[in-house]
């Protein structure tokens, strides 16, 4: 194996040695920074040990995810052997070095007499684990015993480190709520991926998530929301049916827990100011005591009730986050900040009052310095906050991350600032928006973003400076769950354009769309194996009508997968191997139905797709 001598030549090598032809047959997602194939396996088998250099109970854990797989899908574990590896080395076996890598980084060896493995900390170890299950058949993904498979890895030599120390995955459980056993399948995805923060959304305006012991009617009457608006928030009908769900703080521990043994860090969030509509709902002295009755919102959207900034809100919000820094050991909390009216604060005396007494200019100083009351608290306890972009709104708190979604105006304000940022820009990086063409997709919040958009999106901006770039720590998919309202639909929403954010996260090689969707092609095998409901656009045309005139349309169309042909048909027939191939735009009329489907050597891959006037 190579040795990697220091930072920067390692930035050398992923300038120079991206993988390319002589890796096409290793698909790996997210693409390791150097990967060479070389000739023959390792072949796998019970009598393979794995030797690891520390009695570190971390690195057993470790090990012990590689044999859970093993034991699931080939029925057999191997030994583990706490052992100098050094003193083994003309056996075969599986051997794991302390090389003293930089965070998260690993290297591999597999040549057909053993596999290396060299780390410099826990999740280096474990993100090699990751790899080492990608490069064995996607079999070993499966939730049972597979007969008849060679449980062999090719070899080849890889060199790997993420790109950015932040790599985040978020999910909204307040529009509807998920149980703990889907949140633990969520991390383990997360984890395969190499996505190393979960950011918890659990407090909002249609439902408070979080069990808060010195505040009991958050759960006993937060949690519920009476019933839910069916279709847009605009439909102004309603299911009639209660929902509602919280997490105990047991629960939270052990989820937590559950997370870091897969090496992801739990970000929670508590909305403030605004997104508070639950909580004002069980104590409405947290209110500007405007109105006469408060209730949990019924449907979607963006809602006046926000917090006061009086005494008794932030004893409240100080006593929640307490709690908090019982439950998460983040270093990171996140904070909200974003979608707060003002309304309520205009016709508020005590509001008023208060932008007087502290000299400030409007509304928006008077959210910054609720922001940064928060912060100091929050700082004193040894913790920081990240919060949405709107928290640049009267002047960005000292200490303050930024989680940009408004586009990159705000990552960028805040990078030039010297504040690290997030980019989560919507709709770059929203998966609630749609996949496809919305006229054959399931309700969505809006789009289409299509996973090549978010493969190709550069989540550093070039507007900014070398030293401005620094600031950029990190990615972030957000999955806002007003349509969908089950752990299927999360999944179909979130994956395969999930493996585009991990990947841009992790992987500093260039960008090369015709190699991502050969390596996620391959992968979504394991999907498979793994029983994800991903969408299975991958495989189906995209049409696009672009306007022309009042009887016309220009047709374009396009298909994710690789070696692919589209052919199609304009009279309304099902298209077949013998059908016109899609080379270019061109014109349809009202009376025309394009119907297409994507094809490779002869057979059809997909689905058939239409789109009419």
């Amino acid at each position: 194996m190579r040795k990697i001598a220091s930072i920067a030549l390692c930035t050398l090598l992923i300038a120079a040695c991206a993988p390319g032809q002589e890796a096409a047959q290793i698909s790996i997602i997210p693409q390791p920074a150097f990967l060479q194939a070389e000739e023959g396996e390792f072949v796998l088998d019970r009598n393979v040990p794995v030797y690891l250099d520390s009695p570190d109970s971390a690195l057993l854990r470790t090990a012990g995810f590689l044999n859970g797989h093993l034991q699931k899908a080939a029925g057999f574990s191997l030994e583990l052997i706490q052992d100098d590896p050094l003193a083994h080395g003309n056996e075969k076996g599986i051997f794991f070095l302390d090389a003293g890598l930089r965070t998260e980084a690993y290297n591999l060896d597999v040549t057909p007499a053993r596999i290396v493995v060299e780390y410099g900390d826990g999740a280096g170890a474990f993100y090699a684990v990751q790899t080492l299950l990608q490069l064995l058949p996607e079999a070993v993904f499966a939730s049972g015993k597979q007969a008849g498979v060679r449980w062999s890895l090719p070899c080849c030599s890889i060199e790997d480190a993420p790109r950015f120390p932040y790599r985040g995955m978020h999910l909204d459980c307040c529009l509807h709520f998920f149980d703990i056993p889907f949140l633990e399948r969520y991390i383990d995805l997360m984890a395969l991926h190499k996505v190393n923060r979960f950011h918890w959304h659990l407090t909002e305006d249609q439902g408070w998530r979080i069990e808060i012991k010195k505040y009991p009617l958050l759960t006993e009457k937060g949690q519920w929301r009476k019933e839910t608006v069916v279709g847009s928030l605009y439909s102004g009908v309603y299911d009639g049916k209660p929902h509602g769900g919280y997490y105990t703080q047991e629960e939270i521990k052990a989820l937590v827990k559950y997370a870091a043994d897969r090496y992801v860090t739990i970000i929670p969030e508590i909305e403030l100011p605004g997104h508070a509509l639950a909580a004002i709902s069980c104590y409405p002295e947290l209110s500007c005591g405007l109105e006469d009755h408060y209730e949990t919102a019924t449907k979607w959207g963006i809602f006046k009730q926000v917090f006061c900034p009086k005494e008794e809100t932030f004893k409240f919000l100080e006593d929640v986050f307490d709690e908090v820094f019982e439950l998460f050991p983040s270093e990171l909390i996140h904070i909200g900040g974003d979608e707060c009216p003002k309304a309520s604060w205009k016709q508020c005396p005590h509001c008023q009052a208060l932008i007087r007494k502290e000299g400030l200019k409007d509304e928006f100083e008077l959210q910054s310095w609720f922001i940064q009351r928060m912060e100091r608290y929050i700082n004193s306890k040894g913790r920081q906050i990240i919060g949405w972009d709107e928290i640049l709104q009267g002047g960005l708190a000292p200490n303050a991350r930024v989680m940009s979604w408004l586009g990159e105006e705000g990552g960028i304000k805040a990078a030039q600032q010297h504040h690290e940022v997030v980019m989560a820009p919507y709709p770059k990086y929203y998966l609630d928006y749609w996949q496809g063409d919305p006229d054959s997709e399931p309700l969505a919040m809006g789009g289409p973003t299509l996973l090549r958009t978010m493969y190709e999106y550069n989540p550093v901006p070039e507007v900014l400076g070398p030293e401005e770039q620094k600031y950029i720590i990190g990615v972030e998919g957000c999955v806002w769950t007003e349509y969908m309202p089950s752990p299927a639909r999360v999944e179909y929403m979130a994956w395969p354009r999930m493996c585009a954010i991990a990947e841009s996260g992790w992987s500093s090689a260039p960008k090369d769309w015709d190699g991502f969707t050969r390596r996620l092609e391959a992968h979504l095998a394991r999907l498979d194996r793994m029983d994800v409901g991903y969408c299975p656009n991958f495989w189906n045309p995209y049409i696009e009508f672009h306007k022309d005139t009042e009887y016309s349309k220009v047709v374009t169309m396009s298909v994710d997968a690789p070696d692919a042909e589209i052919r199609y048909t304009l009279d309304g027939s099902s298209p077949t191997a013998a059908s016109p191939v899609y080379e270019g735009p061109f014109a349809v009329n009202r009376q025309q139905r394009v119907t297409a489907a994507a094809f490779r050597n002869g057979k059809m891959i997909g689905n058939i797709k239409y789109k009419e006037f």
